[in-house]
């Protein structure tokens, strides 16, 4: 059986459940795996048991649609023990995608563990010039369609709150991506953190953003308040955020 490597540090809760899935994907997929990492919140620090997901990404040398298909039932499986269905990629696609997804992959490197093969995130060059860009993209891109989101369910009201913290749970390597090039430092995994430092030195209001991301630890519905002003709070300093976005300097 694969030695799996460094589960000793991650937290206890998911310790057995992320050893399993790692020896049975290298069971399935055999030496065309180069490499197993697990990143984000399961890392440790922000990992909140029952509801944080485990997210990993399997590096293979080829990937065909085959190689999907025969992964069905373990991904379906650990969706159900809140494993993330992993991000799969060739060598040769992570070594060439570092220019359309910089702050993803500077994520990854700022929060992850090796557990299996080569640790290909190491030594992987990411340009820095590229994140603005995809910053401003990202931001306007979430509004636009949290917007058209928010058109097809509001008169059900029902869902709101899930909507709002779906999307700022997906724009964290994006704040961090801005507090990069804005601090010249690499900032702290602390979400909260975070959020704080984005109103320091952005000029936002960071209240909305960390009612929503204590709402997702407690699941208590915005303090069981009215969700509307919450997203209207949310959408407006996330487009003051768009246009710094848009206006700062690299």
């Amino acid at each position: 059986m694969a030695h799996i490597i460094n589960i000793e540090i991650l937290p206890e809760e998911i310790r057995k459940k992320i050893r399993k899935y790692s020896q049975q994907l290298l069971k399935i997929h055999g030496d065309n795996i180069v490499s197993i990492f697990i990143y984000g919140s399961a890392t440790g620090r922000n990992y909140i048991p029952g509801k944080s997901d485990a997210n990993m990404a399997v590096i293979l040398k080829s990937l065909q649609f085959s190689d999907l298909k025969k992964s069905l039932k373990l991904v379906s499986s650990g969706i159900s023990k809140r494993i993330a269905a992993p991000l799969m990629l060739t060598v040769r696609h992570m070594q060439t995608s570092t220019d359309v997804f910089p702050a993803e992959f500077l994520e990854m490197k700022d929060n992850y563990r090796l557990l299996y093969g080569q640790d290909l995130l190491k030594d992987l060059p990411v340009d820095e010039s590229n994140i603005r860009l995809q910053c401003e993209q990202q931001l306007k891109g979430k509004l636009i369609r949290i917007r058209e989101a928010y058109l097809e369910i509001g008169l059900r009201k029902k869902g709101i709150d899930a909507l709002l913290k779906e999307s700022l749970n997906s724009l964290f390597p994006i704040f961090r991506g801005l507090l990069r090039l804005k601090t010249a430092q690499i900032p702290s995994t602390d979400k909260e953190g975070i959020i704080n430092s984005l109103g320091k030195n952005f000029g936002i209001d960071p209240t909305v953003f960390l009612a929503i991301l204590r709402d997702k630890k407690t699941d208590n519905k915005i303090g069981s308040q009215d969700v509307e002003p919450f997203f209207e709070r949310y959408i407006r300093e996330s487009g003051k955020l768009a246009i710094a976005a848009d206006e700062l300097k690299v």
